[in-house]
């Protein structure tokens, strides 16, 4: 009788065992984000689980649900290489994702914590997708990987399904030469905000416009590599899109502007197939002559802007047709590339910061002892900044030479890549135990 009891006892100790083993598994696969961190903006608008029954692959998908506007993310920090590409990939499914104030830049995506740099934005109601983001290490050596259902700086709200992540490293392109394209829009047709009323303005470049745009592309190219004594050099391409221009987006410093959003639908498959370097945008969006101004603000061109990880710029054509900034005549401007030029500067200048130089200011010429020339405008300071010329209390200053060749990261250098197993998935029951004592541990 007693091994009779003895019997029973073990069987119920074992069928008690296999419960708490059903019930932490399904725990387990509800709610476990393995080695990743939960991070949101306020408590209770975001709920983070595990999708059994809406999955791309074998594996569970990671469900983010924002039940109000909301920014929030899982992410885990990676140990990186410093300047050194990365491309991090995943599957991604979305239902009625929108953004709060109808913005263009929130939504599921990949993202790196506490920066701006960011994978292409899903939104929408949308069946599973890959996202692709492309990151440098630059002089990191750990970077917050993150999927986000929100934005640096927006909100969003809707359903996100993550899946399948994968990271790789390549191989940094050595080449100084960039390749850049010009995307002229000759048609702007928005609605904007003007002293708080709404105003419809529809523009138009002449065909002068246009052509005076790829002439001063023309002029860029010498000039670049004249400017950085052959230190890199530019290859370009032009497209003229027929679309209009439909949305400008704001800020207190500059006004209206075109930012990636506002171009991205009618650019990115060009983008995308022939992986530039530099992205210029050429627009009207004033003309005197026709008394519309209202959009003006001071300034012709804007640069140091990213297109998801390419140096982005715009270029406005003069409000007046009496206006030489883009006019050669050597009584008046023999420099009239300089807007393209100064734009791209600003991207180096940013690119530098990034990468861990100290650069002056591109726009603290004076400070230096520069001025602007009646015919040249700051062609000598372009130089000097580009080849590290500016003598400054006994050394001389600038832009780094090794800047040249820290490119936007593509495709490209991913031709030998090796993968990294960053985001593995526990695949028995051992490997679920250490995934929970390990976010158990983070999370004291």
């Amino acid at each position: 009788m007693k091994n009779k009891g003895k019997v029973i006892k073990n069987l119920i100790s074992m069928v008690l065992l296999i419960l708490v083993f059903i019930g932490v598994a399904k725990f387990y696969n509800q709610y476990n984000y393995n080695d990743f961190v939960k991070s949101v903006t306020q408590v209770g608008k975001t709920d983070f689980t595990r999708d059994s029954s809406v999955k791309y692959s074998k594996t569970d998908s990671y469900k983010l649900e924002n039940k109000e506007y909301h920014d929030a993310m899982f992410s885990k920090k990676v140990s990186v290489i410093p300047n050194t590409p990365y491309k991090v990939t995943c599957m991604v499914k979305a239902e009625n994702i929108e953004n709060k104030e109808n913005t263009k830049s929130g939504g599921a995506h990949i993202s790196i914590n506490g920066t701006t740099e960011r994978s292409n934005f899903v939104q929408g109601t949308k069946d599973w997708q890959k996202l692709t983001f492309y990151f440098n290490s630059k002089n990191r050596s750990e970077v917050d990987i993150g999927f986000r259902l929100g934005g640096y700086a927006e909100e969003s709200k809707g359903t996100a399904w993550f899946s399948d992540f994968t990271m790789e490293v390549g191989t940094a392109n050595q080449d100084k030469t960039w390749k850049m394209a010009c995307f002229i829009f000759p048609n702007i047709d928005v609605n904007v905000e003007v002293e708080g009323k709404m105003k419809h303005v529809k523009l138009e470049m002449t065909k002068d416009d246009i052509a005076t745009v790829k002439t001063n592309l023309i002029r860029f190219q010498t000039s670049i590599a004249e400017l950085s004594k052959n230190k890199m050099a530019v290859t370009y391409e032009t497209y003229t899109i027929s679309e209009p221009i439909k949305t400008l987006s704001y800020d207190e410093e500059n006004g209206y502007y075109v930012s990636a959003e506002d171009v991205y639908e009618y650019i990115d498959s060009y983008v995308q197939k022939n992986q530039y370097d530099h992205i210029y945008i050429a627009f009207r969006m004033a003309d005197k002559q026709k008394g519309n101004d209202i959009l003006v603000n001071d300034w012709i061109g804007l640069g140091g802007m990213d297109y998801y990880g390419i140096g982005f710029s715009n270029i406005r054509m003069p409000d007046d047709e009496n206006n030489y900034a883009y006019q050669y005549h050597y009584l008046i401007n023999t420099f009239p590339e300089e807007v393209f030029i100064h734009e791209f500067l600003h991207t180096l200048e940013r690119n530098s910061s990034e990468y861990g130089y100290e650069v002056p200011a591109l726009h603290d010429y004076k400070k230096y002892g520069y001025t602007e020339e009646r015919l040249e405008g700051q062609k000598k300071w372009y130089e000097d900044y580009m080849n590290k010329s500016i003598s400054y209390n006994g050394e001389k200053i600038g832009l780094p030479k090794e800047i040249y060749t820290f490119k936007p990261v593509q495709e490209k250098n991913f031709t030998y890549s090796t993968k990294i197993d960053t985001f593995h998935e526990p695949e028995n029951i051992i490997e679920v135990i250490r995934s929970l004592r390990e976010q158990n541990r983070k999370a004291i």
